[in-house]
Parts: C-alpha cells; structure tokens; sequence
C-alpha cells in the first residue's frame, strides 16, 4: 500500500476518489466531525444570512449604536 497523504485525501476530491477502497477506509471518520442539524436550523438559513430580524449579519454594517445587543 502507498503512503497516504491523509490531510490532502479529506481536502482534494480527486486525490480522495483515486484512492482504492481499502486505502479510503484506512483514513477513519472525517477530522472535523460529522454535523448533525436539525429542520429548524437548515429553515432559518437564507445564503449565509440570518433569516431573524434580531440577528445582525455582517452585511448590516455600518449598525447604528446598539443594533446587534
């Protein structure tokens, strides 16, 4: 078996996908973690913008005084 890139395999599709099978299991489970979010969450994301009125976004800038508290 060839030495793996590891960091590279999770980073680079195509270096990932010309990796055999055995040598794709050998990488174990993703370093950042699976995410787990739920309906409510997925519902309140607009493109990267809040959807709530009291959520200040970073598009909002210049806030007046106070806004984002």
């Amino acid at each position: 078996m060839k030495k793996i890139d590891v960091s590279r395999a999770w980073r680079d599709e195509e270096y990932y996908l010309s990796l055999s099978d055995e040598e794709r299991a050998s990488l174990g489970a993703h370093p950042s973690g699976l995410v787990d979010l739920n309906q409510a969450d997925l519902r309140a994301v607009a493109g990267g913008i809040a959807t709530r009125l009291d959520t200040c976004s970073a598009i909002c800038t210049p806030c007046p005084p106070r806004h984002c508290f």
